[in-house]
């Protein structure tokens, strides 16, 4: 089994990538196998949809050498974890522009003679582990967490017939007892671990 953690965030000290390296580190000493994190923002992923982008949506042919690459990546890997901040109740434009290209007609489905998606991501499982500044109360009473769930489990996972693994928040992100936190964390981190077979 091979695991790729995927976060977004600009800022090298931030708690999404204490998070994920965390997050690595758990699973390594879990013995969950080789485990990598793409940093989307330290790699310099370009996130804009383009017109050649739109090509390869469209045909299922030619995508951009830092999407095939990014494909290449996921392919070799059983387990995808997306750790992000949850920005304006949804995931940063890095990660969203990294979804938009990458999960793309000729690679994550394909669209058949008669119209019906090929779903072509059986094999992976994706698990997602977002940065929450609010308490779960908060999210379950707007229906935050399930549109959320609904966005990323339903839109994307199920979409493109990858598994749903493990959703574990990280609530009160910006508490400011550090033993709040630390606990959310700790929960959040052994859950996904225990998701992952080792």
């Amino acid at each position: 089994m091979s695991t790729l953690i995927v976060t977004a965030h600009p800022d090298p000290d931030s708690l999404t990538l204490a998070v994920a390296h965390r997050l690595e580190a758990a699973l390594d000493a879990a013995g969950a196998g080789p485990v990598t994190v793409a940093d989307l923002a330290a790699e310099g992923f370009d996130p804009r949809f383009t017109a050649a982008d739109r090509h390869t949506y469209r045909t299922g042919t030619d995508p951009a050498p830092d999407v095939a690459a990014e494909q290449d990546r996921l392919d070799r890997a059983d387990h995808v974890v997306l750790v992000f901040p949850v920005w304006w109740w949804s995931v940063p434009a890095l990660l969203k522009g990294w979804l938009d290209r990458v999960f793309v007609n000729g690679w994550a489905f394909g669209v058949g003679e008669d119209g019906c998606i090929d779903r072509r991501l059986g094999r992976l499982t994706v698990h997602l582990l977002p940065i929450a500044g609010d308490d779960a109360g908060v999210y379950e009473r707007h229906g935050y967490e399930q549109a959320l769930r609904t966005q990323l489990e339903h839109g994307v996972v199920d979409f493109c017939g990858a598994v749903r693994g493990t959703t574990a928040f990280v609530h009160e992100s910006e508490h400011e007892d550090p033993a709040v936190r630390e606990r959310a964390v700790v929960t959040a981190v052994e859950r996904v671990v225990a998701a992952v077979p080792g």
